[in-house]
């Protein structure tokens, strides 16, 4: 087995003051790459040619972005690229000799002859305008009828045709044509034509810069994100309610009048906001211009987003809300690998009752809804149940086992509507303080969300000292509201009862967690990894340890939430029953994460040409299933 890279910092190991027995797992990389060295000595291996080259913005942020895209997205094989030495096209019609250099050339087949060249990429020009003029240039000067102008931001593709007379025009595409793919099919996609993606944030970015330079009349982020979300959503409904063999309704055609487009997707939102009628409002509507709309329905048709690696509409709000209006509420979104770890440690089971008390967008419950409902699908089959029996089990668990709560209104919309469309759990979903008194929630939460009926809690909740919990009667619920005083002789801490004039709510979630935990439930928590090593906090350490069983710690690197914050952090996971001094505690460093602190994939290219991603958070949840045999 090739062994991987080592990050520079071996990361520190978490004291959690303890004399149990704590064997240590360590699951990083434990060698250096030349891959990794390379870049950061300003080099890149290119994606294609696997030419070691100089990392410029252009080609780590445009180039290589998109031939990647073109071959995982598109389906283009790496053989019908030319990315380094570069294809060249003529000065003139007439010239023999070759001498404009363009970043990507892709061919209808391997011979790579200039006769079937079906594309030109050109990342150099930063705007739209001068990458216009660049790429009809080339494209009259060579044979590719397809030309791609991208710089990592926004992007154009063109179709060039003869129209008589040596004349050329230049039309706009919505999207490319996939390999082996008619020009005139773009938009013909049938549901089982659609593909999953990895580069779907990276989409977004796109769209998320061309409605910024194109889009008049909504100039807030947050109206901006409301606006994406509903087309999302429309998105989301057309996967979930067509067949394999039906024609998708969410597309856009080739030379297709943009109104159309427009007024397809207005139906699709009428369509989910009669069926969800108490997600969405009736008088909510989709307000972007019909070009603005043509477009991103032309960056969205091709993939299968319901099947994509990372939780869209979490993606849609890190892209659209930007850092500065969440991170200030200490919001951020917990990357899909970790809630997979999470989730696959704590194993749900059909009919155990679930809850997120800080579920944002509903990344956790959707995940553990998707867990669950593969369980009764194999439950089901072994059987030998109907489809449709089948069908009837996992609508009845999504409805009745899953709860979420967020006290903000339109991640607790976003939440409860990701919920109908995907699993009907929409009933589940509240948007209430999970801190405050239980008799302060609504009626309806109250009703649905009591302490010490739950089988798991799943969280990442909130966290900061800039949005401190104030308030007697919030913080005289908990214990860990309160201030301790420690006895110097047995170095025990004692709770006293004088309260805190306010404390950060990640200190306070751990206890709210544990109240909705019912005898022998487990919880996976995310928290800043400072309450389980420094000293100011040995009472919540002690304070745990006298009451559950600590089970294991996963220790984050610094990336985990970056560019966001710079929080390290660790992954909790606790069964609500007395410790014993037997108890082993599975303890693991994960070193890489899966991207860097720019939020770029940490891919490395092996010997042998292919590719892996450096992420060691699958890795803990394998090595937890190992050696923690009585957690579930």
């Amino acid at each position: 087995m090739m062994a991987r890279p080592k990050k520079g910092s071996q990361g520190t190991k978490i004291d959690i003051h303890t004399t149990m027995e704590e064997p240590d797992i360590d699951i990083s990389p434990d060698e250096n790459s030349d891959d990794v060295d390379a870049i950061a000595a300003g080099y890149v291996k290119d994606y294609v040619s696997g030419l070691s080259i100089k990392a410029t913005p252009e080609e780590v942020e445009a180039t290589q972005v998109f031939a990647k895209r073109l071959v995982e997205d598109f389906g283009y094989p790496k053989s019908r690229l030319i990315t380094r030495p570069q294809y060249r096209v003529r000065r003139r019609p007439s010239d023999e000799k070759k001498s404009y250099p363009v970043d990507i050339a892709v061919f209808s087949d391997d011979t790579k002859h200039d006769d079937k060249c079906l594309m030109i990429v050109e990342c150099k020009a930063e705007n739209v305008k001068s990458g216009r003029k660049q790429l009809e240039l080339y494209l009259s000067l060579s044979d590719a009828p397809i030309g791609v102008w991208f710089n990592g931001k926004s992007h154009l593709y063109l179709h060039k045709q003869y129209v008589g007379q040596g004349r050329l025009s230049f039309t706009e595409l919505p999207t490319l044509p996939r390999c082996g793919q008619r020009i005139e099919d773009i938009g013909r996609y049938l549901r089982k034509d659609l593909q999953a993606t990895n580069h779907l944030k990276s989409v977004l970015k796109d769209i998320r810069h061309h409605l910024a330079g194109n889009l008049k009349g909504i100039t807030k982020d947050e109206r901006l994100a409301q606006q994406i979300i509903n087309i999302l959503f429309c998105k989301i409904y057309d996967e979930t309610t067509k067949g394999p063999e039906e024609l998708m309704s969410f597309r856009a055609g080739v030379g297709e009048d943009s109104k159309v487009v427009r007024d397809r997707i207005i139906e699709l939102f009428s369509r989910v906001k009669n069926r969800f009628s108490d997600v969405f409002d009736p008088t909510e509507a989709i307000e972007l211009d019909d070009e603005n709309i043509a477009y991103v329905v032309g960056e969205l048709q091709t993939y299968c987003i319901t099947d994509a690696e990372r939780d869209v509409v979490a993606d849609a709000f890190e892209v659209f809300m930007g850092p500065a209006l969440r991170g200030e509420e200490g919001q951020f979104f917990t990357p899909r690998n970790v809630v997979r770890m999470i989730i696959d440690i704590v194993d749900p089971k059909p009919e155990e009752l679930i809850i997120d008390p800080a579920c944002g967008s509903g990344g956790f419950l959707v995940g553990a809804l998707d867990y669950v409902w593969r369980k009764i699908e194999v439950d089901g089959a072994a059987r030998g149940l109907s489809k449709d029996r089948i069908r009837e089990e996992q609508r009845h668990v999504g409805s009745r086992f899953f709860r979420g709560m967020d006290k903000d209104a339109f991640l607790a919309k976003v939440a409860k509507a990701y919920m109908a469309i995907l699993g009907d759990g929409r009933g589940g979903v509240f948007c209430d303080n999970s801190l405050l008194p239980t008799d302060r929630w609504e009626p309806m939460a109250q009703s649905a969300i009591q302490l010490g009926k739950f089988d798991i809690v799943m969280t990442n909740p909130p966290f900061g000292t800039k949005i401190p919990i104030k308030g007697a009667d919030t913080l005289g619920q908990y214990d860990l509201g309160h201030q301790y005083k420690k006895d110097k002789a047995s170095g025990r801490y004692t709770k006293t009862t004088k309260l805190h004039e306010k404390q950060p709510p990640q200190i306070l979630f751990i206890e709210r967690c544990l109240q909705l935990l019912k005898p022998g439930g487990r919880m996976g928590i995310v928290i800043p990894e400072s309450i389980l090593g420094m000293p100011t906090y040995t009472h919540i350490v002690q304070y745990l340890r006298e009451r559950v069983r600590i089970v294991g710690v996963v220790s984050m690197p610094e990336e985990l939430f970056q560019p966001h914050t710079h929080a390290k952090t660790a992954v909790m996971f606790v069964k609500k029953i007395p410790p014993s001094d037997g108890d082993q505690i599975f303890m693991s460093v994960v070193e890489w994460c899966g991207h860097d602190s720019r939020g770029n994939p940490t891919i490395r290219t092996k010997d042998d040409g292919t590719e892996e991603l450096l992420d060691d958070v699958p890795a803990a949840a394998k090595a937890f299933r190992t050696m923690i045999k009585d957690f579930c």
